[in-house]
């Protein structure tokens, strides 16, 4: 599977910087498998036909949940990373046309909406979260699961291995920074949380679309 290697786009780091999914390092792996249960685990509850993955970057995920015969897409800012994702379709017999370059704050309720909307590793990146979530809310027709990275945990992890002493510890591209609670609390106002999972070092939520509330788009 190719990988985007730090790749940057109008500045913003976009895909993975290594091929984590792939990696050989016993800790990685580890790490990796606590993230990939919790996100499998979310996606067994909620049981969807269809699978919107914003930020879908290489376009990994998409490419699992087709081979589990959901309907599953993926759509990401990054031209260079749609690109790699649909390259990486294309040589694992999946159409690559499910993988579309599209922002955050522009997807809508009827072109993007799906069973389970999926946005792992993105809020992070961004300059206005609040917009975003908003802009979730509208393509939530059924439930949502968001993951961020828990600080300052993610950082001291980084600081542990040796990266980015520089900046503290904090990956490239990270502009925001929650601690478990903080980011339970923000998505609260926008969803209702169903469950919170912490796979080291990561938040995780799988949410309901809020009750009541009323979706334009």
């Amino acid at each position: 599977m190719k990988i985007s290697g730090g790749l940057t786009e109008n500045g913003i780091v976009v895909g993975n910087a290594y091929d984590k999914y792939g990696s050989q390092n016993p800790i990685v792996r580890w790490i990796m498998k606590g993230f990939n249960d919790s996100l499998t685990d979310f996606v067994s509850h909620s049981k969807p036909k269809s699978i919107h993955e914003i930020g879908c970057g290489e376009g990994y995920w998409v490419m699992q949940w087709n081979k589990q015969n959901i309907n599953a897409r993926g759509s990401d800012f990054s031209s260079q990373v749609i690109e790699l994702a649909r390259e990486n379709a294309q040589n694992g017999g999946l159409d690559p046309q499910v993988y579309v370059q599209r922002s955050i704050y522009d997807i809508e309720t009827v072109r993007d909406s799906a069973d389970l909307i999926v946005c792992c590793e993105v809020l992070e990146h961004l300059e206005d979260p609040r917009a975003a979530l908003q802009a979730l809310q509208r393509v939530t027709t059924k439930q949502v699961i968001i993951s961020v990275p828990r600080e300052p945990i993610w950082r001291l992890l980084n600081l542990a291995r040796g990266k980015y002493i520089g900046t503290l510890g904090n990956t490239p591209g990270h502009i925001q920074h929650w601690s478990r609670a903080k980011i339970i609390k923000l998505i609260a106002e926008y969803f209702d949380i169903v469950a919170v999972n912490s796979p080291l070092p990561w938040t995780m939520l799988l949410c309901d679309a809020k009750k009541g509330a009323v979706r334009h788009g």
